[in-house]
């Protein structure tokens, strides 16, 4: 009868061919690392998962176990450790799975040779399971049971794989302490089969701290010069801030220091020998202060009710994406072209909050399978690339970009990955959005057709820009389209990028998406 391990017990394996299989009430990903003594893989070929099903002796077999030949399994190879992770389209945590149990089988004949059932898991969205591992010569398995609360990444991360990591703002060193906060005012839940109800500890909204000076330590003021002697002003008419009220009365000079002599270049700061009023009315362009009406076709203050005059809009001026010739969403959905950008703002509508960034793609011969990957690069407004969501890290930027996971084939009709982004939870610091699809087994895009991204707006569900790339590279990356602020407004805009690079992970976009920034 085959035994029970409890974690941290182990127990020969009397085959060289054995089978690992997961059982849990919600998906898992399975997979396995390769380790030698020192603790670490030999190379990022080592890490035997869904995009890299086959390692030396090790063989990922969809959905949730794992085939091994111990005896091919190179000789500088300690131990081969099993983890699962969670895949994102269940519970958060481990907390919330039943029945997780872990069962070891001869493989030739599908003999249960023990089983380990990891018990007491809480915050924790990925899991060493149990490790096979050399002993005198044989092999043997121990339940292990250890949990990691940064998912698959950090489990990689710990054996040598090479995974991105958040830019260098999450490593400066702690602020000083702060007032603590007020309790977080309570949100309504999301819309049904929309983002859950967040709070705002999810995310930190930037603060200012305004300390008043206490009234017996005067900041000291610096000795003030005597003023240099001039002219007197004309009766009526003192020097200095305009009293209340605003404009000067009829017959003064405006408020302000006065214009140049006719001539001379404008001089910024007071003129040698004090200020002199100018004689006669100012000119136009050489008027200080406020300007006495609104520019020519314009209108100070709140817009008249109705709609603008033809050519006009009311709001914040146009940015970058929304000068001449860009389009908006007025007339409803819009298709780009390579190179097209469009202002993802509808006249009289609140600005965009959730939307879903959609990829699709298709073999291009029928009958095989090709594994892309959909990933979303994070950059400020210098360039830097502050955060990455791809497929082994599935949220960043404190949860406002979301991956929903991994499509292997890119069979069958609809959208292959999704990324959703919460424009309003993203940091401030965040100005750019690269979206990008790269092959993670080097296959290139002249395997691929029918590659396609469209941005919907996750509260309603509605496709608001679509982007059909026609053309093929035999290339192994795709920058495929960017999501942009607008400076000094709550805008975004979209751009099709459309080109194609070599890169079969995320860190290999990252230059050439900075690009196009």
């Amino acid at each position: 009868m085959a035994g029970v391990l409890s974690k941290g017990a182990n127990a020969p394996l009397p085959t060289p061919d054995v089978r690992v299989e997961v059982s849990s009430s919600t998906p898992l990903d399975i997979a396995a690392l390769l380790v030698t003594p020192t603790g670490k893989v030999r190379s990022d070929a080592d890490f035997v998962f869904y995009n890299q099903p086959n390692g030396p002796g090790v063989r990922l077999t969809p959905p949730s176990s794992l085939e091994f030949s111990l005896a091919a399994v190179p000789p500088d190879i300690d131990k081969v450790v099993v983890t699962g992770s969670l895949d994102g389209s269940g519970p958060a945590t481990f907390a919330a799975v039943r029945g997780l149990t872990v069962t070891v089988r001869d493989s030739r004949g599908g003999a249960e040779i023990t089983r380990f059932a990891p018990e007491g898991l809480g915050a924790e969205t990925a899991l060493i399971m149990v490790e096979l591992y050399r002993r005198a010569g044989a092999w043997k398995v121990r339940a292990v049971g250890q949990g990691y609360a940064a998912g698959l990444a950090g489990i990689a991360t710990d054996f040598g794989i090479a995974v991105d990591e958040p830019g260098p703002a999450a490593a400066q060193p702690a602020p000083a302490a702060r007032p603590a906060s007020p309790s977080p005012r309570p949100n309504a839940a999301g819309p049904s089969g929309g983002w859950p109800a967040q709070n705002e500890e999810m995310f930190e909204a930037p603060t200012q701290l305004v300390r008043p000076e206490a009234a017996a330590a005067p900041t000291p003021q610096p000795p003030q010069a005597p003023p240099r002697p001039g002219p007197t002003p004309p009766p009526g008419q003192p020097w200095g801030a305009p009293p209340p009220g605003g404009q000067p009365g009829h017959g003064q000079q405006p408020w302000g220091p006065p214009p140049p002599a006719p001539g001379q270049p404008q001089q910024w700061g007071p003129p040698p020998g004090g200020w002199a009023p100018p004689a006669g009315p100012p000119s136009a362009p050489q008027q200080w202060g406020a300007p006495q009406g609104p520019p020519p076709g314009g209108q100070w203050g709140p817009p008249p009710p109705g709609a603008p005059p033809a050519g006009q809009q009311w709001g914040p001026p146009p940015g970058p994406a929304a000068a001449a010739g860009a389009v908006n969403l007025d007339k409803g959905r819009v298709s780009l072209r390579k190179g097209e950008a469009v202002s993802l703002v509808k006249t009289g509508a609140p600005p965009l909050t959730r939307v879903r960034m959609a990829l699709g793609w298709d073999p291009a011969m029928q009958g095989r399978s090709i594994d892309l990957d959909a990933s979303c690069i994070l950059y400020d407004a210098r360039g830097k690339d502050t955060d990455k969501v791809w497929f082994m890290s599935k949220k960043g930027a404190k949860g406002a970009v979301r991956h929903s996971g991994d499509n292997l084939t890119g069979q069958g009709e609809g959208d292959d990955e999704v990324i959703f982004v919460d424009l309003g939870a993203l940091p401030p610091t965040v100005t750019t959005l690269v979206f990008t699809v790269n092959s993670f087994q080097g296959q290139p895009f002249t395997e691929v057709r029918r590659a396609y991204c469209r941005l919907v707006d996750d509260l309603t569900n509605q496709e608001l820009v679509r982007f059909d790339l026609s053309e093929s590279k035999p290339a192994t990356g795709l920058v495929m389209c960017k999501v942009q602020r607008v400076p000094n407004t709550p805008v975004w805009a979209m751009t099709a990028i459309g080109e194609f690079h070599d890169g079969k992970t995320v860190r290999a976009m990252v230059e050439p998406s900075r690009r196009y920034l």
